[in-house]
């Protein structure tokens, strides 16, 4: 998390292959923690203050066929077991201490796993303060003089400070001192016996080259991440919201004294930097102070007994220190009422929390639950260093996930150059946490290798320094002569003023001539200094009003500054609601696509199983109608073949007319057969049923009917009667009248029997010995021989019918 500031002066435009085009490395440094029994196996061994050597421990060894493995791990410096926290803080902290108060961000946090020393690192023990409280040891010790009255800054909730004059702080002190409970003054604090002996470090600290001609001001918040929620630890709630109860859904149970406490929110400011929404900051003004608000938010973290450590942290802290720094006006009593030239920065602590397997901690329900949240944000964490990584050592451009844990998206400004990281990797060496060290290890081996931009040096406001001290009273410094000396000196000296004789006459005119001397030149001098004086009062006056016209100028651009900076302060919040809703209609659109898109997935599978079920139909429609080919085929040829059967022989005896039925039977026809027709009486005869024949078309008879069907008959050209049955569909028109369209003209045609006609068999029969001619079958024969069949014969069109020969003629 990065703090604003309204134009902040870390960020000046800066030219091509400055300070900014430089990157440094992360900052990754190992502490190993003593063994719990001195008997105890060893996994890790320290090799010099940069490396550390893995060893797998006899148990792994027999798991893995025997494979001994030994890896080295290098890091910017290593600690052993009897590193101090004196030595650990001037190695690790102090430069980030020392950047804080010169305007620099920094981050630092613990990592490693449950028991392995991250909280005794990062807090401490009785008797040995950890960084955190050497860390507010330092900054106080380097501002102490130099702090700020309580109230001149006012923190606000978009990530920046507002600066108050002195009298709205005196009367919001006074405010705050009149409440029913007000806070003891830090000076008249009694520090808690609780951890009294943690805060008290022995070894005197502080920053080089600190600005006297600004005023700073010491911030604090605390906040924890808990299954990926942020909540505010330094909140006042009614009820303790660590210890509910909680029933068996894991949901706090209906208590009227009990209110849970409300996650926060994670809010990018003007900056494009990450903050904590509605975060509780505390002012304080002493170390005692300070860490005494961060034990009061350290009683409220998530701590659960696990396997592995009895008190295990189950969330992720985040104590952030901001230094608000200002500075001076020219005169050097107050602080300068400019909002611009504040700077803000700020060194984030954080205390991860511990990362092992859930199969070693035994969790089960809520811890089990809590640990694989824990496991999904370290894993985030590691796939953010990876991406960063790669981008840095490829040329890559994939986009970072920061977004995937509320950790790492806190943190992002850092890794994109707001800030030094530095990262502690606490290993406990004994071999039951191998696999979780080798794990670490590589973690921390990835993000070494990961280069953050180097942040820019703050701008200097541009006054005289010096100020502070510049208008105090002074006495004389050495042995410097005063002014009144300096004059006396200039005046000639004295002669003696000794008489030893009644009758000198001497020594007293010489006395009155060098007094006359001494007055004449004092005289000079008194002209020349009213001279002087009054040449300097013409000019004091003379600036005097060149500089009322420059304030009531200056007045009058600050009144337009003003204006507009209220007009901007209605525009930020019109476009803060206008983004709010634009939030909420995003979301709801967000919803609507998901909702489309699964109808959208949903009417694609069904038109795909539509598409696949006509194809299968498609299928079965082309099999279907290459059958019925065929069998419309088959049946044509059997057909064809029993007409053949059914020529009349002039011999054979009269058969009795048949009707042959229409392909239209099923409707309602108009026969239209005209007088002039002659009868055929050929052997199959036109039939329709239902039918209403007519010899003229009438419009009665057409109204009755969907069909109608014209007998017109012509002569051949072989002198024939030909037959033609032209048919058409009836049709209402529109005026109530009926219309004929014609589709279908059938041929029919009479030909005489007399004739000679024969034809060959279909299979030709092989010539006869006696050079007899070979057998003829006739229309006659074969229609003679299909009459005399028996009636109800099972035979069929196709097989071949034995009768007598044709008797020949004589």
């Amino acid at each position: 998390m990065k703090s604003a500031r309204a134009k902040t002066p870390r960020k000046p435009t800066v030219k091509k292959g400055s300070q900014t085009n430089l990157k440094d490395p992360v900052g990754v440094y190992c502490r190993v923690r003593p063994l719990g029994f001195p008997d105890q196996e060893c996994c890790i061994e320290v090799i010099n203050n940069t490396t550390v050597q893995l060893h797998t421990p006899e148990g792994y060894r027999l798991n893995r066929n025997g494979d001994y493995k030994e890896t080295q791990y290098s890091f910017k410096q290593v600690f052993g077991t009897h590193t101090t926290q004196k030595e650990l803080f001037d190695v690790v902290a102090n430069p980030l201490v020392n950047d804080l108060i010169h305007g620099k961000n920094g981050l630092l946090f613990t990592y490693g796993v449950t028991g392995s020393g991250k909280t005794h690192t990062m807090t401490g023990s009785p008797g040995e303060g950890g960084l955190l409280p050497r860390c507010l040891d330092m900054i106080f010790n380097s501002i102490g003089s130099f702090q700020a009255k309580r109230y001149v800054f006012k923190s606000n909730d978009r990530n920046s400070m507002d600066i108050q004059c002195e009298v709205d702080a005196l009367l919001e002190r006074q405010k705050r001192e009149a409440m029913p409970n007000p806070k003891t003054s830090s000076s008249k604090r009694q520090v808690d016996p609780e951890f009294a002996d943690m805060i008290t470090v022995q070894e005197f600290c502080k920053a080089e080259e600190v600005d006297e001609d600004s005023v700073y001001g010491v911030f604090v918040s605390y906040i924890e991440i808990y299954n990926n929620y942020i909540y505010d630890l330094l909140e006042e709630v009614p009820f303790d919201p660590i210890k509910p109860k909680w029933n068996s859904c894991s949901t706090p149970m209906r208590n009227t004294d009990f209110v849970p406490p409300q996650s926060k929110l994670l809010r990018e400011d003007k900056n494009h930097n990450m903050y904590v929404a509605g975060c509780t900051e505390v002012e304080v003004k002493s170390t005692e102070e300070a860490f005494e608000v961060f034990w009061r938010g350290q009683k409220k973290r998530r701590i659960a007994n696990t396997h592995l450590n009895r008190e295990s942290s189950r969330s992720h802290s985040v104590f952030n220190i901001k230094l608000v720094q200002a500075p001076l006006d020219a005169d050097g009593d107050n602080v300068l009422q400019e909002k611009e030239q504040i700077t803000i920065s700020q060194l984030s602590l954080v205390d991860l929390a511990g990362s092992e397997r859930t199969n070693r901690t035994r969790a089960e329900g809520n811890r089990l639950r809590e640990a694989g949240n824990i496991n999904q944000s370290l894993m985030t964490l590691r796939t953010c260093m990876d991406v960063l990584r790669e981008n840095q050592m490829y040329g890559t451009n994939k986009m970072v996930p920061y977004r995937d844990s509320k950790l790492t998206h806190l943190f992002k400004n850092y890794f994109d150059g707001e800030g030094k990281v530095r990262m502690i990797v606490c290993v406990n060496p004994k071999a039951e946490d191998y696999e979780e060290n080798l794990q670490v290890m590589r973690f921390a081996e990835v993000t070494q290798e990961v280069e953050v931009a180097r942040p820019v040096d703050k701008a200097i406001c541009g006054l005289t320094p010096g100020r502070r001290y510049r208008n105090q009273p002074r006495g004389p410094v050495g042995n410097e002569p005063l002014v009144t000396d300096v004059v006396l000196q200039s005046f000639p000296p004295l002669p003696s003023c000794e008489i030893l004789d009644i009758n000198d006459e001497q020594t007293l005119p010489r006395l009155i001539e060098a007094l006359e001397k001494r007055h004449n030149l004092r005289q000079m001098m008194i002209d020349e200094f009213n001279k002087q004086s009054n040449a300097f009062k013409a000019l004091l006056q003379e600036f005097d009003n060149a500089v009322l016209s420059k304030e009531n100028h200056m007045q009058g651009k600050l009144n337009e500054k003003e204006k507009m900076i209220s007009g901007q302060k209605l525009e930020i919040e019109r476009l803060e609601k206008k983004n709010k809703t634009l939030e909420y209609k995003i979301e709801i659109l967000e919803k609507t696509t998901t909702i489309y898109e699964e109808d959208k997935r949903n009417l694609q599978q069904e038109l795909e199983t539509q598409n696949q079920k006509l194809q299968r139909q498609f299928s079965d429609k082309r099999r279907l109608e290459a059958r019925l080919q065929g069998m419309v085929t088959e049946t044509t040829m059997k057909w064809e073949k029993e007409c053949l059967l059914f020529q009349p022989d002039q011999n054979a005896p009269p058969i009795r007319l048949r009707h042959r039925r229409s392909r239209s039977a099923g409707d309602r026809w108009v026969d239209h057969k005209p007088a002039s027709n002659m009868q055929t009486e050929t052997v199959m005869q036109p039939h329709v049923p239902h039918a209403i024949t007519v010899s003229v078309a009438n419009e009665k008879a057409l109204a009755k009917c969907e069909k109608y069907m014209l007998t017109h008959q012509e002569l051949a050209s072989d002198g024939e009667i030909e037959t033609k049955l032209i048919k058409g569909d009836i049709y209402k028109t529109r005026g109530g009248g009926q219309s004929v369209q014609f589709t279908d003209i059938e041929t029919l045609k009479q030909e005489s029997p007399n004739g000679s006609r024969k034809r060959r068999s279909s299979t030709v029969a092989p010539a006869q010995p006696d050079g007899a001619e070979s057998e003829w079958t006739d229309v006659e024969t074969r229609c003679s021989v299909a009459v005399e069949m028996r009636a109800g014969s099972q035979l069929g069109p196709g097989y071949q019918h034995h009768a007598q020969p044709k008797r020949k003629k004589p």
